[in-house]
């Protein structure tokens, strides 16, 4: 399930349209009407968080604007932003999220760590707030900073967990959209004890060494995107998308046994598939 949160990740990263971050290639760069993608691909990425298997899984996604207020999913998060664009260069986003991270609830590729008990759902709220500046090369254009928060309220890592993103993206013409982002995660204790934690009796049932890793700070992300209207225009009708992102995990989270000895830091992802604005 770690490979449908990443997956939706990419995909919604893709369309050039939602929220603050990707404004389209609108004759006005104030539009507010309302709006509606949903995407569909398959992407190629690790089985859990720090494997070194992959594998091929398909994933959705959905974006829009109804009021001038977004809406957004990223990964199997939803988030609402509730400030509407204004008509200057400078925005703020805020707002909030829901989702659940589902990694390593069910079977992995990986025998050793799949000896493991296998996790719970983390259900998970929280909210994200930030700034988009427009119009910096073209009136189309958007440089965001947004940090995220969302703290586990089911019972799972009992924890939480915030991302810093800073992103660019820009129209290179009313039929192609390209943009990068580099963001970093913070977890906290228990979230490192969750997922990356081994005890007593899970290295008696997996042989694997006993490890009690701290929070902090645990991992960096650098993705890049490209869409290409496929019915000449981005902002309605069919776009193809190709995503891809490299990631490393830090700290205690790269020295797990689950990733030091059974998998790998390095984390990297591919996606390729098609989005429809209404």
């Amino acid at each position: 399930m770690f490979r449908t949160v990443l997956v939706a990740t990419a995909l919604i990263a893709a369309m050039p349209a939602f929220a603050q971050d990707a404004p389209p290639p609108l004759p006005d760069p104030n539009d507010r009407s309302d709006t509606l993608t949903i995407g569909a691909g398959g992407a190629y990425l690790p089985d859990y968080e720090g494997s070194n298997d992959y594998k091929l899984t398909p994933a959705a996604a959905i974006r829009g604007r109804i009021g001038g207020m977004a809406f957004f999913s990223r990964a199997t998060w939803l988030y609402l932003d509730v400030i509407p664009r204004g008509s200057g260069r400078l925005d703020f986003d805020v707002g909030p999220i829901a989702g659940v991270r589902m990694n390593r609830t069910g079977k992995v590729k990986d025998n050793v760590v799949d000896l493991l008990p296998e996790l719970d759902t983390a259900i998970e709220v929280g909210g994200f707030a930030g700034i988009s500046l427009h119009g910096l090369t073209n009136p189309y254009d958007t440089l965001s900073f947004r940090i995220d928060g969302v703290a586990d309220v089911g019972g799972a890592h009992k924890s939480s967990v915030f991302t810093p993103t800073i992103a660019f993206g820009t129209p290179l013409s009313r039929t192609n959209y390209i943009s990068a982002s580099l963001s970093a995660d913070f977890a906290g204790n228990g979230y490192a004890d969750y997922y990356f934690g081994i005890d007593a009796a899970d290295a008696l049932a997996s042989g694997l060494p006993i490890y009690n890793p701290d929070g902090g700070f645990k991992n960096w992300e650098f993705g890049l995107l490209a869409a290409q209207s496929l019915t000449g225009d981005l902002t309605s009708g069919f776009t193809l998308f190709a995503t891809g992102s490299y990631s490393h995990l830090a700290g205690d989270f790269k020295d797990s046994p689950i990733v030091k000895q059974r998998g790998s830091a390095s984390q990297w992802l591919g996606a390729l598939g098609v989005g429809y604005t209404f």
